[in-house]
């Protein structure tokens, strides 16, 4: 039984390195253009090279959304990017377009080209006919069942990866294909713009009242209209794998460094922990769930996998996020009795903080000093994206995270 890769989202160098300590065994990343999520932070090239050097130093792979769909005026730009991608060599671009499609296999054809999910692949013919391109993976769509996914994969070559999302935001249109924020705010979803509608509140108006809003409330059987639950598979692993899955990926390329590492280390230890043994995944399985909720989450549901979801698996809810920790920054440097990081929220000396290990550890302690660039000595660090010295009562690790319960 071939163990599946855990494949996770960077936003960021700082994230696409956390996602790396924290257990990824590959990661996938935007460029500055023609990837869809153009409000994330995204790659410069240096960083994009930077990232990629330091996942092939770990033995982790990197992958390059490219997953538009393009018009006219975006295909010479396509191309001029992709000859730059030939010089920084990720391990694979991810594509929904055709005309993208070919571009790439014109261009850089050393590089493996993946079919992104907004390429709506919901069939094995769809699988075949990507594969017989030169297609090496293809993500299914969201709207798929474990028990068609096992079926494209008794049909399709064995050389062909399947990629699944397992766990993040769930879309309420067809994998991707939202037509509402283009329409309210002139934001193309399918050029990376989406200003997520779905989460906003809506009210019902009838034509001869204007002004006159009736809220659209949720009773035992009905829901918010548009705002899903997150996908969480976590307690599931074995359905996935049975399924012939190669890939399983996280969503997030707008998340924090502290979701990516929760979601990265539970995944990997639930993921190790059946390949080990599946009653130590059984044993363990409240360990997952704890860790999966304490990150930034909405509730959860398994999505489409068992079939159409019903008034249990996709009842939706209200749009808020809940909070239970604050990122603080991750350990860039130790020296002597002092970590180094880039602080991210603030935080004061006197304070009980955590040290989140990449092995599943959360470690309390007393920060016991601040010190600025300078040598300043601090009370508290109020400003954040400022250089470090920080000494806690118990010495932590580089690439350790550390954050606050709140």
């Amino acid at each position: 039984m071939k163990k599946p890769e855990l494949l996770i989202p960077a936003s960021s160098l700082e994230v696409l390195k956390t996602a790396v300590i924290f257990g990824a065994d590959a990661v996938y990343i935007g460029g500055e253009a023609f990837g869809l999520r153009a409000k994330a932070k995204n790659f410069s090239n240096a960083d994009m090279k930077e990232g990629i050097a330091f996942a092939h130093e770990h033995g982790v792979k990197v992958y390059v959304t490219a997953n538009i769909l393009a018009h006219n005026y975006d295909l010479e730009g396509v191309e001029e990017y992709f000859r730059e991608l030939k010089e920084i060599r990720p391990d694979a671009l991810i594509i929904a377009d055709p005309g993208v499609f070919e571009i790439a296999k014109r261009v850089c054809p050393e590089i493996e080209r993946h079919i992104s999910t907004q390429a709506n692949n919901t069939n094995y013919a769809t699988y075949l006919f990507w594969h017989n391109l030169g297609a090496k993976r293809v993500v299914s769509a969201r709207e798929l069942s474990l028990e068609e996914i096992a079926q494209i994969r008794e049909n399709i070559p064995e050389d062909l990866e399947i990629e699944t999302f397992v766990h993040g935001a769930m879309c309420i249109s067809y994998s991707g294909r939202c037509l509402l924020s283009n329409y309210f705010t002139a934001r193309d979803a399918n050029q990376g713009a989406c200003t997520h509608p779905c989460r906003w509140k809506y009210a019902v108006v009838e034509e001869k009242r204007p002004g006159e809003y009736l809220p659209v409330y949720e009773n035992e059987r009905g829901t918010y209209i548009f705002n899903s639950k997150d996908l969480c598979m976590i307690g599931h692993i074995p359905d996935l794998i049975r399924a012939g899955i190669d890939s399983f990926k996280i969503e997030g390329r707008m998340k924090t460094a502290l979701y990516v590492a929760t979601v990265a280390r539970t995944y990997r230890r639930a993921i190790d922990d059946y390949f080990e043994s599946p009653d130590l995944y059984e044993k363990n399985m409240s360990w997952y769930n704890e860790q999966i909720s304490n990150c930034t989450y909405r509730q959860f549901t398994t999505g489409f996998f068992y079939g159409k979801p019903n008034e249990t698996t996709q009842i939706y809810d209200s749009n808020t996020y809940l909070k239970e920790y604050t990122y603080l920054g991750i350990v860039e440097d130790v020296t002597e009795d002092r970590c180094c990081i880039e602080q991210r929220n603030k935080f004061s000396v006197g304070e009980e903080i955590e040290i989140m290990k990449p092995d599943g550890q959360n470690l309390s302690v007393k920060v016991l000093g601040i010190w600025d660039e300078d040598g300043q000595e601090m009370e508290s660090a109020p400003h954040p994206q400022q250089k470090l010295r920080v000494k806690l009562e118990m010495l932590p690790e580089k690439y350790d995270l550390l954050r606050r319960r709140e």
